[in-house]
């Protein structure tokens, strides 16, 4: 079994705040977390197929640039 990471080391990872995981979790588009009784929980897999679901190739323009 992976060893479980909090909230906060997620936040060092992803360079996001806890505040904005917190949003991505309640809303939708975060990484998958477990939630026992009030603590938050991550799988290292999780975090890291999530940030792999990110990745882009290109960034598109916006059309006032084009």
């Amino acid at each position: 079994m992976e060893r479980l990471l909090t909230i906060d080391e997620v936040a060092d990872i992803t360079r996001l705040s806890k505040a904005t995981l917190y949003t991505l979790r309640t809303r939708g588009g975060g990484p998958v977390a477990v939630k026992f009784g009030g603590r938050i929980a991550y799988r290292p897999s999780d975090v890291e197929a999530w940030i792999d679901s990110r990745l882009q190739a290109r960034t598109p323009s916006p059309d006032w640039a084009a």
